[in-house]
């Protein structure tokens, strides 16, 4: 049996794969950043990796 190690964050309309080991993890899903697992309910857009611009 394989040890999933890495996964899309769980923000829908992001496009990271993160470390399940240095996610955040919210609730039994698994985010890239603070932004992402808080829903972007700051007004921010973006989780800050290059090439990602979610939660516009």
């Amino acid at each position: 049996m394989a040890t999933v190690t890495q996964m899309k964050c769980a923000c829908e309309s992001c496009l990271c794969v993160v470390d399940i080991s240095k996610a955040i993890e919210k609730e039994g899903q698994y985010y890239c950043g603070e932004a992402c697992a808080n829903g972007h309910s700051e007004g921010s857009t973006g989780c800050g990796h290059p090439g990602c611009n979610c939660g516009s």
